[in-house]
């Protein structure tokens, strides 16, 4: 019986790497049938492909796998399972519980109902790993294997997996937890029992491997709490991975390592460890394809971050090696991983080294390949982010109505977060690109909704500053003297801004600089005064509609949002010479900071205050680059941050 029989599971693409094929593999059924009982028994990775030729032998000579075999040739599969292949895993291992059960397999049936559970989708999982369900199913199973350790039918490696694969489970709900910081220390309590239970016998390479895994576990949830400490067991996980004779890259510890690395500042010491681990020559297995992808992606994080510190300190320079990598990284991540995150994001972060360079043809291309693929994997950070960029680089090549587009489309979405400032910058940029285009009544209509946005978040500097953009708007489309009427009150709503700004300086006193979080930042109204309706312009002959209404889908609510100009506050950059300005100086200043955010120039700052895509979004989570804790949404605009405006 193939260990792919289409009756049980179809992946619809291979799920290991053809690189694993030995050159000198034998040919004869039961010596490849040998070799693959090895491979499983020493955990190497190229055990799933070794049995599916071992069984693709054996059945075209007539023969066919026992139900041990056939159980071990699935789990080795469905270890394999990446990519496109992942959501077969959680069926595979289940089917593999079954057949170990019916070959008298206890324990090794409850390792395979434990990786089910963690894999999922499946009874009890779900896709993205284990719920609180699954966790308790797996509290069930770490008793059943300590029971049947104790009268000998599962061994140490089996019963300290299932142990394992239960404070896995455990350590990736610590974010939803009452009490993250005490469900941590409980899970590190499990672990230092797990250690003390495997230690004795890790004699046993596949025990030694098991130690080696919950070392590393046990430094991904230490690093937040106790970078030094996580080195420390980072270290001893990889040093045990080696010691227990497993040649082959340890890929998630190297990328953990790094990244913590990264966090103290040794970059130097992250940059070789990156750079040994793609240069490894070990030829069995070699480094997988979407190994080399996410390995080529954190060094490109690591030489990125290393050169922008360097910069900073006035340390040395260093060879720009950033777009070889990722354009390495884009180039593995198709294939068998076919990783979709690791791909995109590689994309996405070449567009934009390209765009930094003024290469903004060749930008747009990676970033709509990247836009693409974050829409298929459902990131809305990334997706904005690529918005952004790209709305930028049309802006740069003279296409301003794509720009006025994909900014307003990167805006709706961004206006959907907990924090609105950089849904208000990114509307701005909006009116930005449509007064570029020449649609005067369209970007004042966008101005006024950027002011709405700003006083809803409590910034009053940053809606006088849309409301000027929007004075010039309004004065090529109805005259000067609805324009005049909307500099009166970009006027009040700047005094406003400074009575605030005063305000609060006199009552916290919190250093000059440091933002004012959204939720202390309530709008409010000047005493005795009335705001008029923000879709009226009130002019010399009547009022002037400058909303044309509510709009009825998507691409009009896109059309008409707004955001902000150069600077937002004191707090965001904006310089105390400009708000001291009255009212005429700061409308013929306009005109020139309106030039500046055109896109003439390099790419608008605000660009890089937005959101990581697919960083963390909990304190002991792990993102796309091995860092614990990363760049996530909320950790991006959180009190203390910076939303920078456009200059």
């Amino acid at each position: 019986m193939s260990s792919r029989s289409p009756d049980e599971f179809r992946l619809g693409v291979r799920p290991y790497e053809r690189g694993f094929h030995g050159v000198d593999e034998p040919e004869d059924p039961h010596e490849l049938l040998h070799r693959a009982r090895r491979l499983t028994a020493e955990g190497h990775p190229g055990a799933g492909g070794a049995w599916e030729r071992a069984a693709t032998a054996l059945r075209r000579a007539g023969g066919a796998l026992t139900p041990g075999d056939h159980a071990d040739a699935l789990d080795a599969t469905a270890l394999d399972c990446r990519g496109a292949a992942l959501p077969a895993a959680g069926p595979l291992f289940f089917r593999a519980a079954d057949l170990h059960e019916q070959a008298g397999q206890r324990g090794k049936a409850l390792v395979s109902r434990a990786r089910a559970l963690v894999a999922g989708p499946g009874p009890g999982g779900g896709p993205g790993g284990p719920g609180a369900t699954a966790c308790a199913r797996l509290a069930e199973l770490r008793e059943r294997a300590t029971a049947l350790h104790a009268v000998g039918q599962a061994d140490t490696a089996e019963t300290a997996t299932v142990r394992l694969l239960h404070a896995s489970a455990r350590a990736d709900l610590l974010d939803t937890a009452p009490d993250p910081v005490a469900e941590a220390g409980a899970v590190r309590e499990e672990l230092d029992r797990l250690l003390a239970f495997a230690a004795p016998h890790r004699a046993d390479p596949a025990v030694l491997g098991v130690l080696a895994d919950a070392r590393a576990l046990l430094g991904r949830i230490t690093a937040p709490d106790d970078p030094a400490a996580a080195l420390s067991l980072l270290r001893a996980s990889i040093d045990d991975h080696r010691a227990g004779g497993r040649p082959w890259p340890a890929t998630e510890q190297q990328l953990l390592l790094s990244a913590v690395l990264r966090t103290t500042g040794a970059y130097e010491e992250a940059t070789s460890l990156l750079r040994a681990a793609l240069a490894s020559e070990v030829p069995d297995p070699p480094l997988r394809a979407g190994d080399r992808a996410r390995l080529c992606l954190a060094l490109a994080r690591t030489v990125a971050g290393a050169g922008e510190r360097w910069r900073t300190t006035g340390g040395p320079e260093v060879a720009d090696e950033e777009m070889p990598l990722l354009a390495e990284s884009v180039h593995h991540s198709g294939g068998p991983s076919d990783d979709v995150r690791v791909g995109a994001l590689a994309r996405l972060r070449l567009g934009v080294a390209y765009a930094e360079r003024g290469r903004c043809r060749e930008a747009s291309t990676l970033l709509e390949q990247a836009l693409a693929g974050f829409s298929e994997e459902g990131d809305p950070a990334a997706r904005v982010r690529a918005r952004a960029w790209l709305a930028d680089c049309a802006l740069r090549l003279g296409e301003s109505g794509r720009a006025s587009r994909e900014f307003a489309l990167a805006a709706v979405e961004a206006l959907a977060w907990d924090d609105r400032r950089h849904g208000a910058a990114l509307s701005h940029r909006t009116a930005d690109a449509l007064g570029v285009a020449g649609a005067p009544e369209k970007a004042a209509r966008a101005y006024e909704r950027a002011a709405d946005l700003w006083r809803a978040t409590g910034d009053h500097t940053a809606a006088a500053r849309s409301l000027r953009a929007r004075s010039r708007q309004v004065r090529i489309a109805w005259g000067d003297v609805a324009a005049e009427v909307v500099l009166a009150e970009a006027a009040r709503e700047a005094a406003r801004g400074r009575r605030e700004s005063a305000g609060s300086r006199t009552a916290h006193d919190p250093p000059i600089g440091t933002a004012v979080p959204v939720e202390h930042a309530r709008p409010t109204s000047a005493a005795g005064e009335t705001r008029r309706p923000a879709h009226e312009v009130h002019a010399g002959g009547g009022t002037v509609d400058a909303c044309g209404g509510a709009p009825t889908d998507v691409a009009a609510h896109a059309e008409a949002v707004s955001g902000i100009e150069a600077g937002i506050g004191t707090e965001f950059g904006f310089g105390s010479e400009e708000e001291s300005m009255t009212d005429p100086e700061a409308g013929s200043a306009a005109g020139s900071e309106f030039d500046q955010g055109s896109g003439a120039g390099g790419p608008w700052p605000g660009l890089r205050e937005l959101p990581e895509p697919f960083g963390s979004q909990g304190r002991y989570q792990v993102n796309v680059y091995g860092e614990v804790g990363g760049t996530g949404q909320r950790a991006a605009t959180a009190a203390g941050t910076r939303v920078q405006g456009c200059e």
